[in-house]
């Protein structure tokens, strides 16, 4: 049988540090009050023992369970198959494993999910909340709302209930689309469709809304309805294809559902960008260029976002939130740029 190797203790700390147990506490929980040349002792004393903070105790003491809930509003199997929400939460994830925080992934497909997430959040098993891929009228707002949690949101929410103080993160997909439009005209086509993503999200809102800005007097045949996936990409350029056999471009709302056009572009004999120029947005890697031909799309820095939208809460936890309700003064809306990236599909 192999011996249990006891755990240090506090006093074993305090005993190698040659101070107080109340001042190896202050030290381990991070409390003010405690001389730097004490503080180095105990934190020396620490890293030599192999002391490790009880975060029970250390919860009692701060308040905090230095974890945070990943609330992605989205089935599993879409959540796994999607790389958009890998990148995502390997932002976040990094960010939080930087500042010792777990990272408590929770996914909604529906009611009973809702009331299961709800249940937790109220519990107080975790300091805060980040959320993204909501749908318009979703509950999960509401239910982060009355568990009375700090929380960052991903992607532009869509509220007229006068709510203030949100925060959230989110890329110029307006911008982005206008960008991809107008690029597709300056190749010289004239017949520019658009697969939306699922029109109960923002974002989808969003980039249809920068297709209608360059594309003022569009024929309405040209927009089908996606939902941001592959099949979805391919359903919708099957029934734009029937509508509207004279279309020489697309510019899909993702990069996913851009791989299922470019698919059923090839299946019915539509060549790749000699007749029908094709743009999509994310800049997915591998998937952008992977594609035959390879994607011409517009880039959002996702891990990035992921990793800001951690940032934003850690500073509200930290205490360091202006009394607006922005996190370290920042603005409460944070929106990055996006770029168009050029390669052989239009």
């Amino acid at each position: 049988m192999t011996e249990t190797v006891p755990r240090p203790t506090l006093e074993a700390v305090a005993a190698r540090a040659g101070v107080s147990r109340a001042t190896v506490s202050r030290v381990v929980n991070g409390s003010d009050g405690v001389r730097e040349p004490l503080a180095e002792r105990v934190r020396r004393a620490v890293e030599e023992l192999g002391y490790v903070p009880n975060r029970a105790a250390r919860s009692l003491v701060t308040r905090r369970h230095d974890a945070v809930a990943v609330i992605v509003a989205e089935p599993e199997a879409r959540v796994f198959a999607d790389p958009f929400f890998a990148r995502q939460l390997r932002g976040i994830s990094k960010e939080l494993t930087a500042h010792d925080n777990q990272l408590v992934l929770l996914l909604t497909e529906g009611r009973d999910d809702h009331a299961r997430v709800g249940r937790y959040l109220a519990g107080g098993h975790v300091d805060g909340a980040l959320v993204f891929s909501l749908h318009i009228d979703d509950p999960l707002p509401g239910l982060i709302q009355r568990a009375g949690l700090p929380t960052v949101y991903g992607g532009r929410p869509d509220w007229n209930d006068g709510r203030r103080g949100v925060v959230y993160v989110d890329s110029d997909n307006r911008g982005g689309a206008r960008d991809a439009v107008r690029h597709l005209l300056g190749l010289g086509r004239s017949r520019v469709a658009h697969i939306t993503g699922a029109l109960d999200q923002t974002a989808a809102v969003d980039r249809l809304d920068g297709f209608r800005d360059v594309m003022t007097d569009a024929d309405p045949r040209l927009v089908a309805e996606g939902d941001f996936t592959p099949a979805g990409g391919e359903r919708a350029m099957r029934r734009l294809l029937d509508r509207c056999p004279d279309l020489d471009a697309v510019f899909a709302g993702n990069d996913l559902m851009a791989a299922g056009a470019l698919r059923v572009l090839r299946e019915h004999g539509r060549r790749v960008p000699d007749d029908v120029a094709v743009v999509g947005f994310d800049d997915m890697l591998p998937i952008a260029e992977q594609t035959e031909p390879p994607l011409t799309t517009v880039r959002q820095d996702i891990e990035e976002m992921g990793r800001l939208m951690a940032r934003l809460l850690l500073r509200d936890l930290d205490g360091t939130t202006a009394s607006d309700g922005n996190a370290g003064g920042a603005p409460s809306a944070v929106i990055f740029p996006t770029t168009l990236v050029r390669r052989a599909s239009a």
